[in-house]
């Protein structure tokens, strides 16, 4: 994966000296728009080898909340700038920081919080063997991945489930939608493409879907 290293060091470097007055415009926007706390959200994630590392992203949530790393859309910890910051994905840009310094690779799998990913067993600790991603097949397929929860959350509410909404997407992210993304990481491992990791990057900045896997994503 010479070739991957090359492409994520080169391109993380010239990202940053083409869009550094974006980083700067959006840090002040989100200093001004939500006070009281850091321009950046900095935490310990799991990556390669199961190491932590601290990811970088521009902050979206309120600097006080329960701290539930699954969020679900119009969650109230999300500020008005915030959810659109996810929305067009500029909540990553400090990502390319951690690329260049290598503890990222543009694609790959999302860095998990300590729990999720360093607790993988058997074959699916492949994922760990990969650098962590700004993008990557799973980021892809659950690009809403916020909106299904919460359509998921309501349809249980509907249904009578009175558990709090935090407890149910949880419920929903660790039996449905993260087992599905440790299938796909792995499948990118065993069957690592270049050419793919260029599509992937294309499809997320131009919100396009692609074939991949035998499914569309």
């Amino acid at each position: 994966m010479i070739l991957k290293w090359l492409f994520d060091r080169i391109v993380a470097f010239l990202g940053l000296a083409v869009l550094w007055p974006v980083l700067v415009i959006v840090a002040i926007l989100v200093k001004v728009k939500m006070p009281g706390g850091p321009a950046f959200f900095v935490q310990k994630r799991v990556g390669k080898g199961g190491k932590l590392f601290k990811c970088h992203k521009f902050r979206t949530m309120t600097v006080k909340h329960n701290g539930s790393t699954v969020s679900v859309a119009g969650d109230s910890r999300i500020t008005p700038l915030g959810a659109k910051l996810r929305h067009w994905k500029l909540d990553e840009l400090p990502g390319l920081w951690d690329v260049l310094i290598g503890n990222m690779s543009f694609v790959g799998p999302r860095p998990d919080v300590p729990g999720y990913a360093d607790k993988l067993v058997g074959d699916d600790r492949d994922v760990l063997k990969l650098r962590p991603g700004i993008t990557g097949p799973a980021t892809l397929k659950y690009r809403l991945e916020d909106e299904m929860i919460s359509e998921y959350v309501a349809k249980k509410q509907k249904d009578g489930d009175t558990r709090p909404m935090q407890e149910i997407a949880v419920e929903y992210n660790d039996n449905v939608i993260y087992p599905d993304k440790v299938r796909l990481n792995c499948y990118y491992y065993r069957h690592y493409s270049f050419i793919k990791d260029i599509q992937m990057i294309f499809c997320t900045v131009l919100g396009k879907n692609m074939k991949y896997a035998g499914e569309t994503i």
